[in-house]
């Protein structure tokens, strides 16, 4: 069976969701998501669509979701590999987590202009992909790095100080909410997101164990 088309330019949310829900697997799913021109501006600006990292043996033990390629990310055509990847290795070897074993995921899979938040229908049309993606990988737990990516789990009016450090139940899956490695950089070394950050690596790490 093989995956359906592309996304036609500017395709709706509903669009999306159908191609993604009909990629089999892991392989059909990227190669039809990285032509993806669903969201005019995006599209135009970007160099790469990012679509994600997977373990290479296979289900992850868990998954990290951001929000958006950066421009590092953009270039590589890979997700957090720029300043915030570097931060976000090293938090995760001092929780005792390794990334190879993880799927590392963005709710957006284009660089927004500027790196500006991405707009709701951004989202929108995006939200099949991570579906379909966490659909396939079936991860027990999902780490949601930031409060966008927060939000996309756990609803629009999620305040991140509030749901942080404990696990929601979402669809069966674990998923713990927590501080973006870009807040713990912007706030410094000794800075309270940094601390949360890796204080909730940490806990994850425990459940893992």
């Amino acid at each position: 069976m093989a995956a359906s088309r592309p996304p036609r330019f500017d395709a709706t949310a509903d669009e999306v969701a159908r191609v993604a829900a009909a990629a089999p697997d892991w392989a059909a799913l990227a190669e039809v998501n990285r032509p993806c021109v669903a969201c005019p501006e995006l599209a135009a600006t970007r160099q790469h669509v990012v679509v994600g990292d997977v373990p290479a043996g296979g289900r992850p033990r868990f998954v990290l979701v951001g929000e958006a390629p950066g421009a590092t990310e953009d270039e590589t055509g890979r997700p957090f590999v720029g300043k915030s990847g570097a931060l976000l290795d090293q938090l995760l070897g001092e929780a005792g987590l390794s990334r190879a074993e993880a799927a590392v995921l963005n709710i957006v899979k284009c660089r927004p202009p500027g790196n500006r938040t991405p707009k709701a229908p951004e989202v929108a049309r995006c939200s099949g992909w991570l579906r379909r993606q966490l659909e396939l990988l079936d991860p027990p737990v999902v780490v949601a790095l930031g409060l966008s990516s927060a939000k996309w789990f756990l609803g629009p009016r999620t305040v991140l100080a509030q749901v942080r450090a404990r696990p929601h139940d979402v669809d069966g899956r674990a998923v713990w909410a927590t501080y973006h490695p870009s807040a713990a950089i912007r706030f410094g070394p000794k800075g309270a997101p940094r601390a949360g950050l890796l204080a909730d690596l940490t806990a994850v790490a425990g459940t893992l164990a």
